[in-house]
């Protein structure tokens, strides 16, 4: 279901969402909508049914543990 959220912005703020909307042919609701969605989907971050999953691999995060030990202790070599 839809929701309705309230926002504040300054006059000047107001004045650049609305002519990026009507650049867009785009409502100011729609354009704001999208505009957070691109920003949230750009952002980096792992949903939790991922974090779970990776959670859950022992043998990756062992993997990976024993890695960095190695490269702690000096027993790595860069491949060109």
């Amino acid at each position: 279901m839809a929701k309705t959220i309230t926002i504040r912005v300054d006059d000047a703020t107001y004045d650049k969402i609305r002519a990026a909307a009507d650049s867009e042919r785009r409502t100011i609701s729609n354009f704001i909508e999208n505009a957070a969605l691109s920003y949230v989907d750009s952002c980096s971050f792992i949903a939790d049914e991922e974090m779970n999953e990776n959670a859950t691999d022992k043998e990756l995060i062992e993997t990976l543990k024993r890695s960095l030990e190695e490269v702690r202790g000096g027993r790595y070599r860069i491949v060109e």
